[in-house]
C-alpha cells in the first residue's frame, strides 16, 4: 500500500502564489512519473504538469506556463508544485498521482493518485 500526502492548499488571493507538496513514504519516487492535475467543478481532470523519472523532463499546460513550476527532491521524496500569479480560473482540487509511462501527462496514464488538495483563488 503505498503512502503519500499532499499538502501546500488553501484560499489565496489572485495574484498570490502557493506552494503544494506530495511527500511519499513506504515507497521511492525515483522510478515514477509524477503528475500534477486539477479537476474544477463541474470539468474534468486537467493535467497542470508533469515530470519524468529519468531525466527530470517536465510537461506544463499552457493556461500555466510561466507561472508554475514542478520539481522533485528524490532524497526527500517529495514533489513540489511552486504556483505563483494565480488566478481564479485555478481554482480547484489538485491531485498528485505516479504512473510508469514516460512522455504522457494524461490521467490515463497514471496509476496512483492523492486524495487531492482544495486551491481557492479569491479575492
Amino acid at each position: 500500500h503505498l503512502q503519500f500526502v499532499e499538502s501546500g492548499g488553501g484560499l489565496v488571493q489572485p495574484g498570490g502564489s502557493l506552494t503544494l507538496s506530495c511527500a511519499a513514504s513506504e515507497f521511492s519516487l525515483d522510478y515514477y512519473v509524477i503528475g500534477w492535475f486539477r479537476r474544477a467543478p463541474k470539468k474534468e481532470h486537467e493535467g497542470v504538469s508533469c515530470i519524468s523519472s529519468s531525466e527530470g523532463t517536465t510537461y506544463y499546460a499552457d493556461s500555466v506556463k510561466g507561472r508554475f513550476t514542478i520539481s522533485r527532491d528524490n532524497a526527500q521524496n517529495t514533489v513540489y508544485l511552486q504556483m505563483n500569479s494565480l488566478k481564479l480560473e485555478d481554482t480547484a482540487v489538485y491531485y498528485c498521482a505516479f504512473g510508469t509511462i514516460q512522455g504522457m501527462c494524461v490521467p490515463e496514464a497514471f496509476d496512483i493518485w492523492g486524495q487531492g488538495t482544495q486551491v481557492t483563488v479569491s479575492s
